[in-house]
């Protein structure tokens, strides 16, 4: 099994900072791919930032030039830099993995059990 644990979420006020983090372990051979997803009481879970292995990183247009997506490719962990934040950010995070567990095994998409991020106005 793969198992994703994020940790790093809390309160904080508009215009501070949260750096969010989430580390895999477990039967991994390979991740391909790491992402950021929050869902607000109310709302569908989105897409805040993704990094695939080896590719270009991905950002909601709402996030752009404030998160920063960035991945330890030797320690299976993701963070999710957060400044400037808004009260509208204010959601259950998510991570997000695409892993393999032996070479040219099947990929499977797991997720870690939310990390609540509440921004006060």
């Amino acid at each position: 099994q793969v198992q994703l644990v994020e940790s790093g979420g809390g309160l904080v006020q508009a215009g501070g900072s949260l750096t969010l983090s989430c580390a895999a372990s477990g039967s991994i051979f390979s991740i391909d791919y790491m992402g950021w997803y929050r869902q607000a009481p109310g709302k569908q879970r989105e897409l805040v930032a993704a990094v695939p292995s080896g590719g270009t990183t991905n950002y909601a247009d709402s996030v752009k030039g404030r998160f920063t997506i960035s991945r330890d490719n030797a320690k299976n962990t993701a963070f999710l830099q957060m400044n400037s934040l808004k009260p509208e950010d204010t959601a259950v995070y998510y991570c997000n993995a695409h892993a393999t567990k032996v070479p040219h095994g099947v990929v499977y998409a797991y997720w870690g059990q939310g990390t609540q991020v509440t921004v006060s106005s």
